[in-house]
């Protein structure tokens, strides 16, 4: 079972690229907040530094660096995940 959920989650992250960058480029799609923002005027302001951001990687084509950014954060959700478990779960 928790191969085939792997499975899954690899093959959603290989397709995301797919919904995230190239379809979304050629619908015209923006994000609501971004569109918002824009409308009232409103400058972009970070409070904090990414070297991540907008899911890309510096150096990388944007259908890669998506997916390195899914492959990261499902990593650390899963990895956060896991932990947790094993401090919940009683030891066996």
């Amino acid at each position: 079972m928790r191969y085939k959920l792997l499975l899954v989650i690899t093959i959603l992250i290989i397709i995301s690229p797919l919904f995230g960058v190239l379809l979304a480029e050629r619908v015209g799609y923006h994000e609501p907040l971004d569109v918002a923002a824009e409308k009232l005027g409103l400058e972009e302001v970070s409070l904090y530094h990414t070297p991540f951001e907008d899911y890309t990687f510096p150096g990388l084509n944007p259908v890669a660096g998506y997916m390195l950014a899914g492959l990261l954060g499902t990593g650390i959700i899963m990895a956060i995940g896991w932990l947790l478990s094993k401090m919940v779960k009683p030891h066996e």
